[in-house]
C-alpha cells in the first residue's frame, strides 16, 4: 500500500486562498483529502503536516495584536485535535517597515522543518508519495532528497509559485475554484 502524506506551508495556502479565493474558510483535512483524490488513485493519508506562525505581537501587545494572535492559537489548537493532523510552528520575525511605512513579516523555519519532515519521511520509506502546498524554492533540496529515494512529488500550488519548485515537481496540482469549494467550511 501506498503511504501518502500531506505537507501544507499555511502561510502560503493562506495568501493564495485570499488572493485566489476571497479569503475562503478551508477545512484543511477535507481540502487535503480532495487534492489526494483528484490523482484518481484512492489513496490513504498518513498524516497532514501544517505549518505556520503565530502573528507577530509588538512589547505591549496591541489589543487587536493580542486578539489576532489568541485566535490563531485557538486555530492551531482545534487543528491539531484533528485526525491525522499535526502543527508544526514556525517563527514570525519583524524586519522592518516598507516605503510605504508597512510593517514587513517574515516567516521563519517553516521551509526548513518541511523539508526536514519531507526527508525524514522518505529516508525511512513511511511515504511513496508527498502533496506538497507550498511556492518557495528554498523547498527544492527535500524535494530532491525525496525523489532520490522514490517518493513522487506533488506540488498543489496558486498563482504565485516559483519556476524552480514547478520544474523540480514530478506533477503538479493548480489549487482551482473547485478544489477550494470542495473543502469549505460551514462555519
Amino acid at each position: 500500500m501506498h503511504q501518502v502524506a500531506v505537507f501544507i506551508d499555511g502561510g502560503y495556502l493562506d495568501h493564495t486562498i485570499l488572493s485566489q479565493f476571497q479569503g475562503q474558510k478551508v477545512n484543511y483535512y477535507a481540502l487535503s483529502k480532495a487534492v489526494v483524490d483528484s490523482t484518481g488513485s484512492g489513496k490513504d493519508i498518513l498524516r497532514i503536516y501544517y505549518y505556520h506562525c503565530l502573528p507577530y505581537q509588538s512589547s505591549p501587545p496591541t489589543t487587536e495584536e493580542s486578539q489576532r494572535f489568541s485566535q490563531m492559537q485557538r486555530f492551531f489548537r482545534a487543528l491539531q485535535r484533528t485526525a491525522r493532523i499535526e502543527v508544526k510552528q514556525g517563527r514570525i520575525a519583524f524586519r522592518g517597515v516598507d516605503a510605504k511605512g508597512e510593517p514587513i513579516f517574515e516567516q521563519k523555519r517553516i521551509d526548513l522543518l518541511l523539508g526536514l519532515d519531507l526527508a525524514l519521511l522518505a529516508v525511512k520509506k513511511i511515504i511513496t508519495q508527498a502533496f506538497v502546498i507550498a511556492g518557495d524554492s528554498d523547498l527544492i533540496p527535500a524535494i530532491t532528497a525525496a525523489k532520490a529515494e522514490g517518493v513522487t512529488i506533488y506540488l498543489v500550488h496558486g498563482s504565485s509559485c516559483h519556476d524552480d519548485l514547478l520544474d523540480e515537481a514530478d506533477e503538479r496540482i493548480p489549487i482551482t475554484t473547485s478544489l477550494i469549494n470542495s473543502a469549505l467550511r460551514m462555519i
